[in-house]
């Protein structure tokens, strides 16, 4: 029924701007204003630090929202309070309120912002202590950035992708995500390209915000590491969480001076309890050891990449990649000789045609073995008939989240 109810207004699209879901908060009596929010916006890095933030929050003892997007199996997944999914009855019941505040006479509020007016919403009559949002898309003109006075915001990192509606270039997309930033509020920036930077030092400057930009932590093993003199464990695997935890541990001891009370023994349990699924998540099906992961973008395809690498094992990818990503990119990314690739659909969205893909590896002239499948499950059990190889299912989070929600699986260790 959740999913029928919220059917009804992904029929009007994207449309990126603030007057719509303004007017809708304040037919709500302005939610979002009565709950403290830290807001994280980047191309890659959003879910691992808010999966951070909110565990963190959570073990200091704060009941502590947390606002994602996209969601793997239901919806209730983006709505959180400490770790914990909106009930699908509270969240019809939520949604039905904010689609009864719309006025009949302005334009209708997309799907994107009816759900981001229910989580703030369901924060407020919660009576959370605070909110880790995580950006839709771009930053400026998305539905979250509503929020005058942020307790802090981050940047996770910036690379091309949704550059169909954020701009061609590093430094058109670093305009968008730099809108998030406010006045005199705390600003923690991941390592971020030049042009991309250079963006965000003038908009930093502009707005007199006091800014940390953060270099990755210092590994230990592969599953502790230290930063800013803190040794904590790190439960989420691949080099690219050094940067994502010290950028949610720096965001902590901004939030401090604010009158946070946030232990080191409280950020230690915090981080070890942190998850976030479908990114370089170890599960097991049919017996089998399987890794998968979003890779929805050449970025993230060069952090998979490189995890895979230090497997040193063949791998067979299992990929299926949406329309609107640059599938060329990805597959550049990813492939490597004598690797076995089998492409196929990803249900329910608009993906690149497999044959189309075949056709890409093919040009990459790598010795790569391609073949085609109608199905996820059936690519799947294929890539297991060779113990020799490592089944890899990658290039979209709605391809994996369709995978979870069909078939029994169960998380691994690493």
């Amino acid at each position: 029924m959740l999913d029928s109810l919220l059917q009804q207004f992904a029929r009007f699209g994207v449309h990126l701007g603030l007057d719509r879901i303004r007017e809708l908060l304040t037919a709500l009596d302005n939610p979002h204003q009565r709950v403290p929010i830290v807001h994280v916006a980047g191309t890659n890095g959003k879910g691992s630090v808010c999966a951070y933030l909110s565990s963190v929050l959570s073990a200091a003892g704060y009941r502590t929202g947390r606002y994602t997007s996209p969601h793997l199996t239901s919806w209730c997944e983006r709505i959180c309070i400490d770790g914990t999914p909106i009930s699908e009855s509270d969240f019809i019941a939520i949604v039905e309120r904010v689609a009864a505040a719309i006025d009949p006479a302005k334009p209708t509020p997309t799907q994107f912002e009816i759900v981001t007016a229910a989580a703030f919403l369901y924060f407020a009559e919660s009576n959370v202590d605070i909110a880790v949002l995580e950006v839709g898309l771009g930053g400026r003109l998305d539905a979250t950035n509503v929020c005058d006075r942020p307790l802090a915001c981050v940047i996770t990192s910036i690379s091309r992708d949704h550059w169909q509606r954020l701009g061609s270039t590093l430094a058109e997309i670093a305009f968008e995500k730099a809108g998030i930033l406010k006045r005199e509020r705390p600003a923690i920036l991941g390592t971020l390209p030049d042009d991309a930077a250079a963006v965000f030092e003038l908009r930093i400057e502009e707005l007199n915000c006091p800014a940390v930009w953060i270099q990755p932590a210092t590994p230990i093993s592969e599953t502790e590491a230290i930063y800013d003199g803190l040794r904590y464990p790190l439960p989420l695997p691949g080099d690219v969480q050094l940067l994502n935890s010290a950028l949610a541990i720096a965001t902590i001891k901004q939030l401090r001076p604010q009158g946070w009370e946030i232990s080191d023994a409280a950020i230690c349990r915090g981080m070890q309890q942190a998850r976030w699924r479908g990114r370089l998540e170890w599960i097991t099906w049919r017996e089998r050891r399987i890794l998968v992961d979003g890779a929805h973008n050449v970025a993230s395809a060069e952090v998979l990449r490189r995890y895979v690498e230090t497997l040193e094992t063949p791998v067979t990818w299992v990929m299926g990649i949406l329309s609107t990503k640059d599938a060329a990119g990805i597959l550049k990314t990813l492939l490597r000789s004598r690797d076995s690739v089998r492409f196929v659909p990803v249900p329910s969205h608009g993906f690149t045609p497999p044959e189309d893909l075949r056709r890409m590896a093919i040009d990459l002239e790598l010795d790569v073995t391609c073949s085609i499948h109608d199905d996820v499950e059936t690519a799947l059990a294929a890539a297991c008939e060779d113990e020799a190889r490592l089944p890899v299912l990658c290039g979209s989070l709605y391809l994996i989240g369709d995978f979870f929600a069909s078939s029994s699986v169960e998380q691994a260790s690493l």
